[in-house]
């Protein structure tokens, strides 16, 4: 139980997000289907705080002596991927935070692209619908690639 605890708060970390916690529960030895839901559950969990609040915070904060630097940095990021997103995907938005959530590389997971999406003024339903998809597709990809089949597959050709 403990490790599904842990596998699940992991999840919930910016910048490591699924990414890093679903290789850690199937490297935990927990059953691949049930660290996957553990993990998409607790990716998604801090969504709607993050598109409702983190902008707000972030302006309050951008001013102040000891996390100004940081609340800044956090803005600019938001900003800049909000703008990325939009430059590329023009009226294809959904399907562009889709994306960008889903490809499971640093920075592009949930957070930042909840942060995006509210920065664009993106309706909140379709958000949290793309960051869903994002979520589900980088388990997907994370998962396959934690039991090696991706592995396999290169070893074949």
């Amino acid at each position: 139980m403990l490790n599904y605890i842990i596998v699940f708060l992991i999840s919930m970390v910016p910048i490591v997000e699924l990414r890093g916690a679903l290789p850690v529960g199937i490297g935990m030895g927990l059953p691949a289907w049930q660290c996957y839901i553990i993990c998409c559950i607790g990716n998604m969990l801090p969504v709607p705080f993050i598109y409702f609040f983190a902008r707000k915070v972030l302006l309050w904060g951008k001013d102040k002596k000891f996390i100004g630097k940081f609340f800044t940095f956090c803005l600019e990021k938001g900003e800049k991927g909000g703008k990325k997103l939009t430059s590329k995907a023009g009226r294809g938005l959904f399907v562009a935070l889709l994306l960008f959530v889903g490809i499971p590389l640093p920075g592009t997971g949930a957070w930042t692209g909840t942060l995006a999406a509210s920065f664009l003024n993106m309706g909140f339903k379709k958000s949290v619908l793309a960051c869903m998809g994002g979520v589900i597709l980088a388990g997907i990809i994370m998962a396959l690639a934690s039991m090696g089949v991706f592995g396999a597959i290169s070893a074949l050709f």
